[in-house]
């Protein structure tokens, strides 16, 4: 049954409605305690809310079909083929179960008794967060033969728990409407390709789950909304396939390892490939936490173990090799690891580090003992594994010397033997310090003049830099460029060297021309800081300048204006006001075309420049992005470049 997207007009509360509105009061006050934030994720959150109770009736074994539509006037509606909302009155609060749920916080199915045995909910606050945060919102429950309807606004009841049809007894399930209120989201559009991903993603967690998205916005020809359909019958090895893309296997399959206790089940699929980088992706009853956890850990302990191990007791290493580290066994590796838990502990309702402290040791065992058992049984497969781990340690020693070069072995802050190249800040408080890593010495000669010596620092950089993403490790520290960045920060580099506490700058901006060349010399300090510095993004240190692309010069006035939407409109401004004479307009190619005061002003002024924080929504997708773009297949890469050309402006050849 297709749900109805006309928002309530009733607005007059009881006093009971207004009693259960201000017990959500805190929620609309405070909504990034409880979705993260109120920009583009945290709207994609309510969603996801949403969404995650009608998973919860997948895992448990109820739902086999879950649809996603995304509606012409900015609501979605989640529909499951689940047990339906419970409908009867609660026993102690004489109400609804589903409007319990829907205006109750911890009021979720699963704070219930035996509701499900795991959930992807944390706090049992999902639904009636969203609710709480919706302009308005409708529940449509299908249970023992009837159709049941009830409307909210804000989080308060706007219509009585009504039937309004009847169904077959054996069709069941539930259907939740919502419009994100613009007094909370400043931006209210869903993005298909987000939530296309994320089904695709819960596809491979759930085999045999049925999902679909539908846009009604976006119809074809023929006035068909765009749709797609989600569906995995091998799951996690699925997953792991995508993920190697073109990658040369190092062995035919993926190795699956999974374990089934009482209150937590572990499933594992992992593949070695012919790469020097490590893809570990890591779930929670079908949450991404992106920022891993102690589940993560136990995997990286476990396989340390199991490859060490195993290489020992065959003799396989050789008299003078290093010992194996966590990342020699690692390079090269596709993993997801998916949990199932029944009393999960995140740091934060967006769920995105694990806390369960017992949940290490375990994982860890299930990891190293179902390794080397299916080594003993593949030894053609084990011996390969082992041989590329070596491999990676003895590049990694090769490399050991040059990487001492570029650490520190002083404190953070003393620039003693920082590169020569960089124009360092006075201060030596890295919460205040901001490094422009900028393109060229031309740009670098301005930003330098330009810039505020106190807290600004300026490192220049003579052309392209190494592409990490294809790159061994050990031409990373044969590059000038990279060897500079490396110093000028301070942290380090690499998985298990590079240390948070230790970067001198707070504030990593990335300053390129507004062409081809400086997307690309961008797009290779990314890929660099993704693969090789992933904390700093973590933590919100890195950002991308943005320079203005042309100077509108009217007599003595002047404009900045930052895209060609921008200088069309003050152009037919200047020409509605009588000023459209004598206007000159020139298009910054480069940033050394701006003197340093130009620049300052537009670029580096903390004051009224834009700068563009670097964020990894999702590790997946972000992967598959950069190994698309920067890895070696040149089909895969063609192919995205054609299917996005249409998103992409003001792009000069």
């Amino acid at each position: 049954m297709a749900a109805t997207t006309t928002p309530p007009r009733s607005t007059e509360y009881s006093a009971r409605d207004l009693t259960v509105l201000k017990g959500l009061e805190g929620v609309r006050r405070r909504p990034g305690m409880y979705i993260g934030s109120t920009d583009a994720r945290g709207l994609h959150h309510l969603l996801y809310e949403v969404l995650d109770n009608a998973v919860d009736e997948a895992l448990a074994g109820f739902a086999t079909r879950i649809e996603v539509i995304l509606h012409a006037d900015g609501s979605a509606t989640v529909s499951d083929n689940g047990r339906g909302i419970p409908v009867d009155p609660h026993p102690e609060e004489k109400i609804p179960g589903v409007e319990l749920a829907l205006t109750h916080l911890h009021a979720g199915g699963k704070f219930q008794h035996n509701a499900y045995k795991v959930s992807a909910g944390l706090h049992g606050v999902g639904v009636s967060v969203v609710n709480a945060l919706s302009e308005w919102l409708e529940v449509r429950v299908r249970r023992d033969g009837r159709i049941y309807r009830m409307r909210f606004a804000r989080g308060a009841k706007t219509q009585d728990l009504e039937v309004i049809g009847t169904t077959d007894p054996h069709d069941t399930g539930t259907e939740i409407t919502f419009l994100p209120d613009h007094e909370i989201f400043p931006e209210r559009t869903f993005q298909y390709d987000t939530l296309a991903h994320r089904l695709r993603e819960l596809a491979y967690l759930n085999p045999g789950l049925r999902l679909i998205l539908r846009d009604e916005r976006r119809r074809d020809a023929e006035g068909q909304p765009r749709q797609e359909e989600f569906y995995s019958a091998r799951g996690l090895v699925d997953f792991v396939a995508e993920l190697r893309g073109t990658s040369a296997p190092l062995h035919p399959e993926p190795i699956e390892l999974r374990h089934r206790g009482d209150n937590v089940e572990i499933d594992i699929a992992l593949q070695y490939v012919d790469d020097y980088d490590a893809h570990i992706h890591s779930f929670v009853n079908t949450v991404n936490t992106h920022e891993g956890g102690t589940h993560e850990a136990g995997l990286k302990s476990g396989l340390t173990q199991a490859v060490s191990r195993y290489a020992q007791e065959h003799k396989l290493a050789r008299k003078g090799d290093p010992e194996l580290t966590g990342e020699d066994v690692r390079e090269g590796l596709i993993c997801v690891l998916a949990l199932r838990l029944a009393d999960p502990q995140f740091e934060g309702q967006t769920k995105r580090k694990l806390a369960n402290s017992s949940v290490q040791g375990l994982v860890q065992a299930v990891v190293r003992d179902g390794l080397l058992g299916y080594f003993e049984e593949h030894p053609k497969v084990a011996t390969a594994i082992v041989e590329k781990a070596l491999l990676a340690a003895q590049a990694r020693e090769a490399a050991r010397k040059q990487r001492e070069l570029v650490r520190s072995k002083k404190s953070a802050l003393d620039s003693a033997v920082l590169p020569g190249k960089l124009a360092d800040c006075s201060s030596n408080r890295p919460e205040e310090c901001e490094l422009f890593i900028v393109e060229g010495d031309s740009a670098g000669g301005s930003a330098k003049q330009g810039r505020r010596r106190e807290f600004q620092a300026i490192l220049p950089l003579r052309g392209k830099i190494l592409n990490v993403e294809k790159a061994n490790p050990r031409k990373i520290f044969d590059n000038e460029e990279i060897r500079a960045i490396i110093t000028a920060i301070g942290g380090g580099v690499g998985e298990d060297d590079f240390r948070l506490d230790r970067v001198r700058y707070h504030k990593i901006i990335l300053m390129t021309d507004a062409d081809v060349d400086g997307a690309h010399i961008r797009t290779l300090l990314l890929t660099f800081f993704y693969r090789k510095m992933r904390p700093l993004i973590e933590a919100g240190f890195v950002y991308i300048a943005q320079p203005p692309l042309y100077r509108v010069a009217q007599g003595k006035r002047e404009f900045y204006v930052y895209s060609d939407a921008e200088r069309d409109e003050l152009l037919e401004r200047l020409k509605a006001q009588g000023d459209g004479k004598n206007v000159q307009v020139q298009r910054y190619k480069g940033l050394g075309e701006m003197n340093p005061e130009q620049l300052w002003t537009t670029t580096m002024d903390p004051a009224t420049r834009t700068l563009l924080k670097v964020t990894i929504e999702d590790a997946v997708e972000a992967d598959r992005i950069f190994q698309t773009l920067m890895g070696d297949d040149v089909e895969k890469r063609r192919r995205f470049i054609e299917e996005n050309a249409k998103f992409v402006r003001n792009l000069d050849v």
